[in-house]
């Protein structure tokens, strides 16, 4: 009895727990044996990136070389093994109508960017590795097991921000080409929503890995401003506002990236969304609340970018920047002495200074050219003087703004 007893036990703990599990690999969809696989891949993937680390900083190259070129082909089986796992259990399930709404949006969002793959290559590469990344860090999350999280998630902060990098001056070098203006708008949309996800989902991350990191430090208050826009339905104004505060934290986070040359043409792009939202709108309230944003984008873009820039393809625009600084720099003293007077003198430097841009093309921009114009009379940095003269036998008035 005894004997049989023990063999009883034995078999209950072994082979018993060894068959269910068999049981569950062999599962149609073989999500078993694909967790178990990344599961492998993973870890290989963050040994292989921990021992590449501990290279960066020895003496011997070669070293670092090796490791490298060894976590670069582990990282590259353990993203394989994650796009098994789509195509052979999510595919599956969605075909046989089991999948769960993530599972079907999931799929979704994968054929997406499988589909830029015959026409934008690059981009396809660096979406479809975020893509995979993202779903298994979610995986691991899940996991409850804190030493496991805490080792991938310096693996995936790593990869992500290189590719967050890499998708940013892709985009960059695209914007050189000879584009139209709606493809021009695209790659603008693509900039701002590739922030917004790295701002959104990656910086978090970074900003509690290295709390005393001072860049983090300082873009904490454009940071907590961002959040705002996180929440609650936005309107066109919302919309620009919030990618104007993407920009600004860009220029600290993605100073390679993305270029000086770039960044201004997303700020002008923004000024121009602005100076149409101006004209189109007939609601009063949201018109001012436009005009406001316009003056806080001019005072952005001329001080927080156009100030660092160092080469300019005409020393005529130097000059006439190092002119309109002189000015600023003049009005800004006398905030503390007179801030009403302050608000005023800036809103007519902004507008005087502006107007003088758009004039060069004032068939494109009348609309906004005669709001200005409108605003500075308002201020009293404009005179309208009244004219008048003869039509068809008649004296016909008109007004010119001086």
């Amino acid at each position: 009895m005894e004997e049989r007893s023990l063999r009883v036990y034995q078999e209950k703990t072994f082979f018993s727990k060894l068959t269910t599990t068999i049981t569950k690999l062999l599962i149609p969809t073989k999500i078993g044996i694909n967790g178990m696989l990344i599961s492998i891949k993973r870890n290989n993937a963050i040994k292989a990136y921990e021992a590449y680390v501990n290279t960066e900083n020895a003496d011997d190259s070669s070293k670092q070389e090796i490791a490298n070129k060894k976590f670069e082909d582990v990282y590259a089986l353990y993203l394989e093994s994650i796009d098994k796992y789509i195509l052979d259990s999510i595919y599956k399930k969605v075909k046989n109508d089991t999948a769960t709404e993530f599972e079907k949006n999931a799929l979704s969002k994968y054929y997406i960017i499988v589909h830029l793959k015959e026409t934008e290559y690059l981009e396809y590469k660096y979406k479809k590795q975020m893509y995979l990344l993202n779903l298994d860090y979610e995986t691991v999350e899940s996991s409850n097991k804190p030493q496991l999280i805490e080792k991938y998630k310096k693996l995936y902060i790593n990869q992500m921000e290189g590719l967050y990098k890499g998708l940013l001056k892709h985009y960059s070098i695209k914007l050189a080409d000879n584009l139209t203006s709606g493809a021009k708008d695209e790659i603008y949309n693509k900039i701002f929503s590739t922030l917004e996800d790295y701002i959104e989902n990656i910086l978090p991350l970074k900003m509690k890995e290295d709390p005393e990191n001072n860049i983090y430090k300082n873009i904490l208050e454009e940071y907590q401003n961002f959040e705002k826009f996180t929440v609650g339905k936005l309107d066109q104004n919302d919309n620009i506002e919030k990618n104007m505060i993407l920009l600004a934290l860009s220029r600290k986070l993605f100073t390679h990236s993305l270029p000086l040359i770039v960044a201004e043409q997303c700020y002008e792009k923004l000024l121009q969304d602005t100076r149409s939202l101006i004209v189109d709108t007939k609601i009063a309230r949201k018109q001012d609340k436009a005009y406001s944003l316009l003056l806080t984008l001019i005072e952005e873009y001329n001080v927080k970018l156009l100030s660092t820039k160092i080469y300019w393809d005409k020393p005529s625009d130097r000059e006439e920047y190092k002119a309109f600084w002189n000015k600023y720099s003049e009005v800004i003293k006398s905030k503390d002495t007179n801030y009403m007077n302050y608000i005023k003198q800036k809103q007519i430097l902004f507008l005087k200074n502006d107007l003088k841009k758009l004039r060069k093309d004032s068939n494109k921009y009348y609309k906004i050219i005669q709001f200005y114009c409108n605003k500075l009379v308002e201020l009293g940095a404009m005179k309208t003087i009244k004219n008048s003269y003869k039509s068809e036998g008649k004296y016909i008035k008109a007004k010119v703004r001086a």
